[in-house]
């Protein structure tokens, strides 16, 4: 039986893509999902979601907000602990990926995506903090850019690495409490997210740098992020890369 059965988590950006598949992927080793969605447009998603979780066998629940307010973050927390009684797993997949020059980009996009990237992810960390019991996780995602060396993702990739220090020093505020807290950084995702942003020619050189000329997919991180709030869970303050060979520091 899993160790993680009977705890409760609550899912960042959970409602579809790789947050989804961590909800459910959670929810089949007996953890309650609280599944968090921005937009109204994803509540479908999020639905489908918290139908999935609850045909494993967990308790789900389905929180609405903009992660960019803090006090929206509280009230995520609130209702995870309202539903579940506690709250033993943190999951941050929240993210907004532009590939723009320097040159062009504008206030309102630089504002956009240190708000999404790393003002969120800080105040996830921080209510986590607060509200986390004893020996729980947090992971949030990232991105192996962060061991790139490319152009295009000056905003991508910077609003990102904050993270990473955010990361460190919470896992040794944390860790008094049992608390591991970790970054993984996938590589280039085969998701919705980020065809947009790229050339059918780019596409491929992406993939022809990563083990058997593909992208990561949401499978190659799903189960490393519950290895982490599992059996991986003496591991914490790390930027864990997962980009078949993408790139590495």
């Amino acid at each position: 039986m899993s160790n993680l059965v009977g705890k409760s988590a609550v899912v960042a950006a959970g409602a579809k893509n790789l947050g989804g598949l961590i909800s459910t992927t959670l929810a089949e080793q007996g953890v309650n999902v609280a599944v968090h969605y921005n937009s109204a447009s994803t509540e479908p998603d999020a639905d489908k979601t918290v139908a999935a979780v609850q045909a494993a066998g967990a308790k789900a629940i389905k929180v609405q907000g903009d992660l960019t307010r803090p006090a929206n973050v509280t009230a995520l927390f609130d209702a995870a602990v309202g539903a579940f009684g506690g709250v033993d797993i943190a999951i941050n997949t929240v993210g907004k990926v532009l590939r723009k020059p320097i040159v062009e980009t504008t206030e309102a996009e630089y504002d956009s995506m240190f708000d999404i990237n790393a003002k969120a992810a800080y105040f996830f960390l921080q209510e986590a903090g607060k509200r986390l019991n004893d020996n729980g996780s947090v992971v949030t995602i990232v991105t192996a850019l962060l061991g790139a060396f490319t152009d295009g993702y000056s905003t991508y990739a910077g609003s990102k690495s904050p993270v990473e220090h955010f990361t460190r020093a919470a896992a040794k505020e944390f860790g008094v409490r049992g608390i591991n807290v970790n970054s993984v950084a996938p590589g280039p995702m085969d998701t919705p997210f980020f065809y947009p942003q790229e050339t059918p020619e780019r596409v491929e050189f992406h993939k022809s740098q990563g083990m058997g000329n593909r992208l990561t997919e949401i499978e190659d991180i799903a189960p490393l992020v519950t290895f982490l709030v599992d059996g991986g869970h003496w591991i914490t303050g790390q930027t864990i890369f997962a980009n078949g060979g993408y790139t590495t520091r």
